[in-house]
């Protein structure tokens, strides 16, 4: 096996510190950079990135590598958080990891280890690379732990960047990393998995996005045109979201009127925000979770980027319309330039504007696009 000199982005966390370690015990000269990428309010109660370089820093040396610190902080709010914003402006909400991986981590961090002399790259992401032995074409395919998958969020790689990219630990379960990890005595074996977005980390996130957005209150209406209160502004919304709608149960017994079960029935059903009326500021809020209005059977989506650098050919695959969601039977129905369509078998619960479409083949990831507009299942 061919031995290269790796540049690993350790974030502090055990994925990249194992990934590391695993990349040493095949033979390559391993380095670590540890990308520091906000600046803007970096006190340790939220983004915690001094404390992600200390234990980054910790395991570099029970390894025994090199590790530097390199600030992508004017990159990152140029290309993600910018996007990110606009995205919210617009009514739509933008997947900034997404964004991430295209333009810092497979992009400015990739470009900083080339000129560091690297031959490859790696990361401690949940996802695998392999080359196609009859196309020459490199794929990317799902994590072996189906839990932890992470490709969904690197869809936008390319053919170039894949041909250097390394993803250790998507071969193996979490467990095992974690085992691993307290095996050879690395620091942070049990440190708890970061979530949510990085520049936000655990603060409230309506609180957060309050310093940078516009807020226009308007009304909260359900399907029928009552007013149930009044919004903050509609940036601060998510389809599908069911917590902080300061709204109760509506007093008229109409609320019970038709439907039942599949409009969710009941004075006391939770709402949901089913729709955000940008020209008006109304935020539409609907009661069950299986509001007609709250299911799609058909998406468009477009700044589209496939892994292969074509698009697949229309035909039947799967799909993911958020992270955390099973594989979706879908058709692809056409793709034109930069856009695509697609239908599914089963309708789709809250298939939001501004996320990502997926597209796979069984473990292989084909890439997907942004969500663009997203059809009711039924007829209002």
């Amino acid at each position: 096996m061919h031995k290269y000199r790796v540049v690993v982005g350790l974030s502090g966390g055990v994925d990249s510190a194992v990934s590391a370690y695993l990349l040493q015990q095949q033979g390559h000269e391993v380095v670590g950079i540890f990308m520091k990428n906000w600046e803007d309010d970096d006190d340790s109660e939220y983004c915690a990135s001094n404390v992600d370089f200390v234990d980054a820093a910790a395991v570099a040396d029970v390894l025994g590598i090199e590790i530097e610190h390199v600030n992508f902080a004017a990159e990152y709010k140029d290309r993600v958080f910018a996007e990110f914003l606009r995205e919210y402006e617009a009514g739509r909400t933008p997947n900034p990891d997404v964004l991430c991986n295209a333009e810092i981590k497979f992009k400015a961090f990739l470009d900083h280890a080339m000129r560091l002399g690297a031959e490859k790259i790696a990361t401690g992401h949940y996802a695998r690379v392999r080359q196609n032995p009859a196309s020459g074409r490199f794929e990317l395919l799902k994590g072996l732990d189906a839990g932890k998958d992470q490709s969904y969020f690197l869809h936008r790689l390319n053919q170039a960047q894949l041909a250097k990219t390394l993803f250790p630990v998507g071969e193996l379960q979490k467990a095992e990393v974690r085992r691993i990890a307290a095996e050879i005595g690395l620091p942070n074996a049990q440190k708890k998995d970061s979530t949510g977005i990085c520049f936000i980390g655990e603060r409230p996130f309506r609180e957060f996005l309050q310093r940078y957005l516009r807020h226009t209150p308007g009304p909260i209406l359900d399907d029928k045109g009552r007013k149930l209160g009044e919004h903050v502004g509609l940036s601060f919304y998510t389809l599908g979201q069911r917590q902080g709608l300061g709204i109760g149960g509506v007093k008229e017994r109409g609320a019970q009127r038709g439907g039942g079960a599949q409009r969710g029935g009941g004075a006391h059903a939770p709402w949901f925000v089913a729709r955000k009326e940008l020209a008006s500021n109304v935020l539409r809020v609907v009661q069950g979770h299986d509001h007609p209005w709250l299911l799609s059977q058909r998406l468009d989506a477009q700044d589209a980027s496939w892994v292969a650098g074509q698009p697949p050919a229309p035909g039947a695959y799967a799909a993911k319309t958020r992270y955390r969601q099973q594989d979706a039977a879908c058709t692809l129905v056409h793709t034109q330039g930069d856009q695509f369509r697609l239908e599914f078998a089963t309708p789709q619960w809250a298939v939001t504007p501004g996320q990502s479409a997926v597209l796979y083949a069984g473990e292989v990831c084909l890439g997907g696009g942004v969500i663009d507009a997203a059809e009711p299942a039924a007829a209002d």
